[in-house]
């Protein structure tokens, strides 16, 4: 019997609170996945976008990504070949295929195809400053994809950018408040420490929090403290 939200033994019922999953994205280095790992870190994202600075072949080879052990292994393409992207995620044994650039859902429907089915798809959609454009471009690309759910299993927000993320800038999340998200999302573009208590406005809140270059030393090398003080804050904040 439950009077007031107190319960029998007059203790409050609290209720459960939302604790979003954590991924870190623009890894180059075994030694910090491995600790990510430790730190019980839910995704690992590589990018395999030639022009990015944290372009991960730069720094390790497909083997190498293959033998970490862990289930939410990504891999971030911008605008590539379906066939190189399977090809890929193949050889490397990911787990997830981010998609950063403009494909649209004939692509995504070829790529299904092409993938195991096991591996899943988080497709991006970059917020920019025209909110009305935005606002249009995501109504039409959660159109074009209700016929077709079982294609992608996670959104991406993050903030636009001629290089396609990385760039530590936030959009106005409140922006989000504006649609019913199909389907569960990542939160990305200049999370931190200073704003994670901003999410308290978002009336759905994000399935995974998408950190990168606030938590770096340089562009592919992470600030493993950092991340770690992060890990604790959010369970303390949100």
């Amino acid at each position: 019997m439950i009077i007031n939200d107190y319960n029998i033994n007059m203790q409050p019922v609290i209720p459960n609170k939302h604790v979003p999953e954590l991924k870190v994205c623009g890894l180059t280095k075994l030694n910090q996945a491995q600790e990510l790992m430790a730190m019980k870190v839910n995704f690992l994202g590589f990018i395999f976008y030639k022009k990015s600075p944290r372009f991960v072949l730069n720094h390790l080879t497909l083997e190498d990504i293959s033998k970490i052990d862990h289930q939410g292994k990504t891999g971030v393409f911008v605008n590539e070949e379906a066939d190189t992207i399977a090809e890929i995620a193949g050889k490397a044994q990911l787990n997830f295929i981010q998609l950063h650039g403009n494909e649209n859902t004939d692509f995504i429907s070829e790529l299904r195809e092409k993938l195991k089915p096991e591996t899943q798809i988080i497709k991006v959609i970059r917020i920019g400053n025209n909110y009305s454009e935005n606002k249009a471009n995501i109504e039409k690309f959660f159109n074009n994809n209700s016929n077709h759910p079982h294609l992608i299993s996670y959104y991406l927000f993050d903030t636009d950018s001629k290089a396609f993320g990385g760039t530590g800038k936030q959009f106005d999340w409140t922006f989000l408040n504006e649609f019913e998200i199909p389907h569960p999302y990542f939160l990305s573009g200049g999370i931190s420490e200073d704003n994670i208590g901003q999410m308290d406005a978002l009336m759905q809140k994000p399935a995974v929090l998408d950190i990168n270059s606030k938590f770096e030393i340089s562009p592919g090398d992470k600030d493993t403290d950092r991340i770690k003080k992060f890990i604790s804050l959010i369970r303390k904040t949100i």
